[in-house]
């Protein structure tokens, strides 16, 4: 089978369905390529699968109005075409790839052996509808279930599994979680949350192998010689962009897939977008980025010439809501340097904690965890990067303004 289409973008997650979304708007006829049998779902929200909050549908996306489903194995840049393991071959007059990231699976001892390539039973990636839902059928009350990683997915997925009645543990490497978002305090307040929830939280502490039984996991090994049984095991060490196409294609590739401006790999017929792509230095691995990237790169494909993606100043969100809720919001530099202004409010009662850093008058980034009606404000003078009042009483007032809380 032999197709020619204008656009071809491969990948059918959030950057690619928007992209595809808003070329049909503009005229521009576009084919997306999706490898999962799924619909195509927005990722963020699979916590909430897992917890049993969302049925898999509800977090759909609109889906693209010609959709593909294959795995593509190939590109050939000199004909301008892929190739799928179907055989079906579509041409391309550009092509994108959003093909976004694939979970880090860390070098643990007994994960995976020359004889065994897959992840032992029990053990689960959490990062597909695949990996969410096999995830939840194995999930029951009491099960005992130890989570990898403290980072923004291994917080979601510790508290997913909590909500279903798991006996969870949480094994953080560094000295606190979610390490690389908040600060001290912030991350204190998220640990006391988890704990609360019936969360065994352990930072500072390595795991260096997982034991089977018949093909089951049933021990985690941690560097200090103490093994904890387990049922279930979730890999949350974070992500790498998807790049084996590219690189098998020849384009350049550092971290993630190079891109310039205009979002154009070194193959100016081939573009990149979302967590798969490098731009000035940074793979922003977030939901917003990929986004702004998506629309910047429907304009230019359309036909203006002016429409350039400049990098994204991102906001880090995460809400779980359900009976216990948490609320929390990172931006910007969330550590002072020396003579910057820190203006710190904590309700230890409420478990609400806002922090903003001020240099030379103006917002240069904050922590805010619970009640966070105060987010939007202080997100938009962020982002534009005005100088504040000198009087101080206006980010006073965008820190305790949240709406009558």
């Amino acid at each position: 089978m032999t197709s020619n289409t204008r656009v071809v973008v491969i990948g059918a997650g959030l950057a690619g369905v928007r992209l595809a979304r808003r070329l049909g708007e503009l005229g521009v006829p576009a084919l997306v390529v999706g490898e999962e049998e799924h619909p195509p779902y927005n990722r963020v929200l699979l916590a909430d699968v897992l917890a049993g909050r969302y049925a898999p549908e509800v977090i759909s996306l609109p889906a693209p109005e010609r959709l593909v489903r294959a795995r593509v194995t190939r590109i050939d840049r000199a004909a301008r075409e892929i190739h799928c393991s179907d055989g079906a071959v579509i041409a391309y007059d550009t092509l994108v790839l959003a093909t976004g990231s694939n979970p880090v699976l860390p070098p643990l001892r007994g994960l995976l052996t020359p004889d065994r390539p897959e992840l032992p039973e029990g053990v689960h990636a959490f990062r597909t509808m695949d990996d969410c839902l096999g995830l939840a059928k194995a999930v029951r009350p009491g099960v005992r279930a130890v989570v990898i990683g403290g980072g923004l997915l291994g917080v979601s997925a510790a508290r997913a599994l909590a909500a279903r009645g798991a006996q969870v543990v949480l094994a953080q490497q560094a000295e606190r979680v979610m390490e690389r978002q908040l600060d001290p305090s912030a991350s204190k307040l998220v640990r006391r949350h988890l704990t609360d929830l019936g969360v065994e939280v352990h930072t500072e502490t390595r795991v260096r192998g997982v034991r089977t039984l018949g093909g089951a996991v049933r021990t985690v090994e941690m560097a200090d010689g103490y093994a904890l049984d387990t049922d279930l095991v979730i890999l949350a060490c974070g992500v790498h962009p998807r790049v084996g196409l590219a690189q098998d294609a020849g384009l350049a590739v550092h971290k993630g897939i190079l891109v310039d401006d205009e979002l154009r790999t070194s193959d100016p017929h081939i573009r990149a977008i979302g967590d798969c792509a490098q731009h000035d230095g940074t793979v922003y691995g977030l939901a917003a980025p990929a986004l702004e990237q998506a629309e910047a790169l429907a304009e230019s494909l359309a036909g203006d010439p002016d429409s350039r993606y400049t990098g994204t100043r991102s906001l880090t969100r995460l809400t779980l809501a359900g009976h216990d809720f948490l609320d929390l919001a990172a931006f910007g530099e969330t550590e002072p340097r020396p003579g910057d202004d820190v203006v710190q409010l904590t309700d230890a009662t409420r478990g609400t904690y806002r922090k903003v850093v001020v240099r030379d008058d103006r917002l240069v980034g904050g922590v805010l965890v619970g009640e966070l009606g105060t987010v939007g404000a202080l997100a938009r003078a962020w982002e534009g990067a005005e100088p504040l009042p000198t009087d101080g009483a206006p980010l006073l007032h965008l820190l305790t303004n949240d709406g009558g809380s």
